[in-house]
Parts: C-alpha cells; structure tokens; sequence
C-alpha cells in the first residue's frame, strides 16, 4: 500500500513540473491555440477521417463479395493501410512546410516526396493486385482443378 501512495505521488509532482515547465517555456498565446487545436484536430477525426474510413471499408467488403474476389482482397487492404500509414505520417509536415517554416528544418519539398511514395504504393498494389487476380486455383483450393 506504501509502495501506490509514494508511487501516485510521485506521479502528481512528475505531473506538476511538467506543467510548469509547459507554463514557463510557452507564451499565453500558444496556450489558448493548443486546446483549439486539440479540439480541431478532434473533430477532423470525428467528422472527416474515420467517416471516409468507414467508407472507404465499406467499399472494399462489398467488393469482396464478389466471386473470385479472396485472391484480391488482401492486396488491395494492404495497399490502402499503406496508404493512409505514410499519410498520417507525412501530412504535418506537408501541412508544415507552407507556413513558411525555417527552411534548414523542412529543406524538402514534402508534398512531391509524399505524392510519390502514394503513387509507388499504388503502383506495387496494382501490380500485385493484377498478378494475383490471373491466378487459377489451385487444386488445394476448394472447387479447383
């Protein structure tokens, strides 16, 4: 019992430097902007990104229901996870770099850099998309001959 109380308050002094160092080295108005951008950056989420998700989601179940469509199916999931991972990763610097950021920290057109690792993925995803749907199956398969 000892042991949880030293531990919870060592966690609330941990808890209150970090605020006060968050209080010294921020200015008033980067504290007011974090909670607009903590709540903007909420409702992006709510509202824009987990509605194209799931619809996104929805779109490739429907299409696997179609005949033949286990073969392809998992090209084309992995092609999208792909996808939206190095877009959650590249975006805020993408985003960043218009806002005339100090240009030795982003020297990189980012925008180009992402659009280009978006089309390669595609590209591989397409082509294993291709090369597994010409498949037969084969006599392991259900059905095949």
């Amino acid at each position: 019992m000892k042991v949880r109380i030293g531990m919870v308050v060592a966690g609330v002094l941990m808890a209150l430097w970090g605020a006060w160092e968050l209080w010294q080295s921020v200015d008033v108005r980067g504290l007011v902007r974090l909670p607009l951008w903590l709540g903007g950056a909420v409702i992006v989420d709510d509202f824009v990104l987990a509605p194209l998700t799931l619809a996104a989601g929805w779109l490739v179940a429907k299409w696997s229901q179609r005949p033949d469509a286990h073969r392809t199916v998992g090209v084309v999931r992995t092609t999208l996870l792909y996808v939206g991972i190095t877009s959650l990763i590249a975006l805020p610097l993408v985003f960043r770099q218009g806002t005339g950021a100090n240009p030795t920290v982003l020297p990189r057109d980012y925008l180009r850099d992402w659009l280009l690792l978006e089309a390669t993925i595609v590209v591989i995803g397409a082509v294993g998309y291709f090369t597994f749907s010409r498949v037969r199956a084969s006599s392991g398969d259900i059905g095949g001959r």
